[in-house]
């Protein structure tokens, strides 16, 4: 049936056996055919219960298809009668199972999929440990692998999902009383799987994983119909992150929070400004990133303009029902001129709620050690000497001038020039301190009356007081640039050290060693070790150093000076880990060293995954080997094998008079499949020792008088020789060389029309004696001259004359003894060989 349509999936989903899924699909069942449904049972597992055998009661039933394994007999959904059948729905149990081996496909699941794209609806059934992301919970739980899941993918798009649930009571109650299992069973049963906390924690389970699954639907619902309005359907906090000291104690608070109710989401957001250059250090937000997925939550980082703003707006985006923010670190006095992003917070948050937490560092000012924590101490200690000495070289060059010649607002402009100096030189604070002495300055010497503090005009005191205001103004915007530059700069820094290691790894220097080395130059680091743990089962925490083992290190280097080294450890993944000796690395370059061990990660992935497909490439070439190797053996031994036979039976008779010429021609026969037998058993142990490496040839000065006769000889009457006598001597191995020859002959007299003689030629070069081989047969077209000196290539020969292994063992001999073989097309048509082989006393 074809509708055109994809069917619906319904999914019983139960936490363990015996809840009744199978009971509550057959029950819908019922109900569905009652109001005039087509339907059938594809296949129902009843495991004896009779409740569930008696549910089924007249509903149809597709034959099930019979399967047979290992002298067993099995039974099996079958898919092609249900389709033939073409119902509107078919009920179909134990979508996890796996399908006994010769089925279309290996899991249920799948023969599930061919029928909803027939437009065929779905019931089935599925239990919670059969999930696959939740087996190694379920395993943890019960001790017991589940061998039989399937993709939660397939779970969580069905189109309903009915959760059968029971209590663990009721369900031991149940198996109890034989309703489950066999009488024999329940006793193990009930010690073992069906214990009261194991059935506790997979209904837990069930739940859970379910409830996930209608937030995503939830999401999708509020996405479709534009609602941005919270909808508190599941409590999910956010956790409004400065990066100051007080962030532990806000995400702590949060999670003992969200453990009151099971389910709750732990979500933390960190907000950057606009021009994406982080506030906080690196470390910093490193370490509450891990905090935070220690306390099982999740971290997100996003770009606002306004905190408060960008802070609503995630939690509304996400759904949050509760936002955690800490008191202010700011004093009240500037909390009450400016506000506090808290209370903007609060103000904002609409209809989710806002959790204020107090700390330790509540209202007691922000420190001001990161606001020139960019800059050298060199450079703050010529800041500082600076906000002291350019006020005062400047006043003395205007005093120099004379007061006469320079109007007040002109020394207050130089006098402010030089507080944005020194701004640029040492930061803030010394260009606070450079406005303060240059006003104290300006008053004293430029504002009359001179010599004094008081000013006599009111004008120059409102001019005093801006020009305090605008030097402190200009020097917090200059130092705020200037902190901005040097993050630029070390991020794009960063950025370049981590684009010239991708480009490293696309243009195919991707070794583990390169990656150490780039790191070794790159931090001016004395060592540098990727390392793998020896013991792969052994927990992180009771791995020895000794235990380790170092798969690269870079070669060694003018790094190690002799100085006290501190060693800095990257774990990778759960095998490897970066060990770097050398100098105490600050923050940032460790942030940049976690990408350069990410990137060993990956490098360290691809190896692996390199080394399964050569691997998997030799596993299979073997196996392509060995089936033709059996078909073409199978074939052509039979062959040879029959005329023999055929040949001594009739040579043995008693009951048939021969005469002499039938006796040769019967002999004649034996000797030619014999013959034919042992060229084919030759071949075949001359490439296996090739593949093998077993050749071993005894290369010497040789001369073609001693190959070419030998070689040559069961076909002379198929060929034209033109070998001269005075050709030099060869370096190769006659014994091999000969295999060669003969094998090359042997394909042309093979491949040349009946009665066409085979050219065989022999000429010196300079350097080499070269041999040519011509046919005029059917030829081999370009693209086929490659891979004709493969094993099994008969080039559409389907005649009983060979493996086509015969050119396969010429041209690997070849390539041991020295020589090369290659194909041109004959002038007229046709194919010839040619084998050049080296004259003796041209091999170094």
């Amino acid at each position: 049936m074809t509708t055109g349509r994809r069917g619906r999936l319904t999914v019983y989903l139960g936490a363990a056996p015996g809840v009744g899924k199978t009971y509550a699909m057959l029950d819908e069942a019922h109900r569905r055919r009652a109001r005039g449904t087509d339907l059938v049972i594809g296949l129902v597992e009843t495991h004896g219960r009779a409740a569930t055998v008696a549910k089924i009661g007249d509903l149809e039933m597709i034959p099930r298809r019979l399967a047979e394994h290992r002298g067993s007999t099995l039974t099996e959904l079958d898919v092609a009668a249900v389709l033939e059948r073409a119902p509107e729905v078919v009920l179909v149990d134990e979508l996890a199972h796996t399908n006994a081996p010769g089925s279309q496909h290996a899991k249920r699941w799948q023969d599930v999929h061919d029928l909803l794209g027939a437009g065929i609806d779905v019931v089935t059934t599925v239990n919670v440990q059969h999930i696959a992301s939740l087996t190694d919970d379920v395993e943890a739980i019960t001790g017991v692998r589940q061998r039989e899941t399937v993709p939660d993918q397939v779970v969580r798009e069905a189109d309903q999902i009915q959760l059968v649930d029971l209590s663990p009571e009721q369900l031991r109650r149940r198996l109890a009383h034989g309703n489950v299992y066999r009488a024999e069973q329940i006793d193990a049963s009930m010690s073992s799987f069906f214990r009261v906390g194991n059935l506790t924690a997979l209904r837990e389970l069930a739940l859970l994983w379910l409830a996930d699954r209608v937030d995503d639907a939830l999401t999708r619902y509020r996405a479709d119909h534009s609602i941005g309005g919270t909808w508190p359907a599941r409590e999910r906090i956010v956790v409004a992150v400065t990066g100051g000291p007080e962030t532990e104690t806000l995400l702590r608070r949060a999670a003992r929070i969200a453990q009151r109710a099971a389910g709750t989401e732990l979500l933390a957001v960190h907000v950057l400004p606009t021009d994406g250059l982080p506030s906080t250090p690196s470390a910093t937000i490193a370490a509450h990133r891990a905090l935070v997925e220690s306390l099982g939550g999740a971290f997100h980082t996003v770009v606002g303009e306004d905190v408060p703003s960008a802070v609503v707006d995630f939690a509304r985006g996400v759904n949050a029902t509760m936002i955690v923010v800490g008191v202010s670190r700011h004093p009240v006095w500037r909390q009450a001129l400016l506000g506090s992003s808290s209370a903007e917070i609060a103000r904002l948050s609409g209809a989710i709620d806002v959790h204020l937490v107090t700390h330790e560092r509540a209202r007691v000012g922000v420190g001001v050690r990161s606001r020139y924590s960019s800059l050298s101490p060199r450079r703050r200690a010529a800041g500082w000497a600076s906000a002291l000495l350019i006020p005062a070289v400047l006043t003395a060059g205007l005093l120099a001038i004379g007061r006469d010649d320079v109007a007040l607002a002109t020394d207050a402009m130089l006098l402010l020039a030089g507080v944005v100096g020194v701004a640029l030189i040492g930061g803030l604070w010394p260009a606070v301190v450079a406005a303060v002495v240059s006003n104290l300055c300006l008053n004293w010497f430029f504002a009359a009356p001179t010599g004094r503090l008081t000013i006599a005009e009111a004008e120059n005191v409102l001019a005093l007081a801006v020009f305090v205001v605008i030097a402190v103004a200009v020097a917090s915007v200059v130092d705020l640039a200037a902190r901005r530059t040097t993050q630029a700069y070390r991020a794009r820094a960063e950025a370049s050290t981590l684009a010239a290691l991708s480009r490293s790894v696309l243009s195919g220097q991707d070794t583990a060693q390169a990656i150490v080395h780039r790191l070794a130059q790159t931090f001016a680091m004395a060592d540098v070790r990727l390392e793998e743990r020896a013991d792969d089962r052994a927990p992180w925490s009771v791995v020895a150093h000794e235990r380790w083992v170092t798969e690269a290190e870079p070669a060694p280097g003018p790094g190690d000076d002799g100085a006290e080294q501190t060693e800095t450890e990257v774990l990778i993944d759960d095998r490897h880990r970066l060990v770097l000796a050398g100098r105490v690395l600050p923050a940032s370059d460790r942030q940049v060293v976690e990408a350069f061990g990410a990137q060993a990660g990956i490098v360290l992935e691809r190896r692996r995954l390199r080394e399964q497909a050569a691997q998997a490439e030799v596993l299979e070439r073997t196996e392509s080997t060995r089936t033709a190797l059996l078909a073409a053996v199978s074939h052509d031994l039979r062959t040879p094998l029959a005329a023999i036979r055929t040949a001594v039976d009739g040579l043995a008779s008693p009951d048939v008079e021969l005469d002499r010429e039938d006796r040769d021609v019967l002999t004649a026969t034996i000797a030619d499949s014999t013959h034919r037998l042992e060229r084919l058993i030759g071949n075949l142990l001359d490439l296996s020792r090739l593949q093998t490496g077993a050749v071993r040839p005894a290369l010497r000065a040789a001369s073609l008088e001693e190959v070419v006769p030998i070689a040559v000889e069961p076909w002379l009457a198929d060929l034209t020789l033109d070998v001269p006598e005075d050709l030099p001597l060869v370096h190769t191995d006659p014994g091999l060389f000969e295999r060669v020859v003969a094998n090359v002959v042997s394909n042309a007299v093979r491949h040349s029309p009946p009665g066409a003689k085979v050219l065989f030629t022999a000429s010196a070069a300079r350097d080499a004696v070269e041999l040519r081989v011509a046919d005029t047969g059917p030829g081999v077209p370009d693209e086929r001259k490659v891979t004709m000196f493969e094993p099994f290539q008969r080039l559409d020969d389907t005649s009983a004359n060979g493996l086509g292994l015969g050119l396969a063992v010429a041209s690997g001999l070849a390539d041991a003894v020295g020589a090369r073989i290659s194909a041109e097309d004959t002038p007229g048509g046709g194919l010839t060989m040619v084998l050049t082989v080296p004259r003796d006393g041209m091999v170094p």
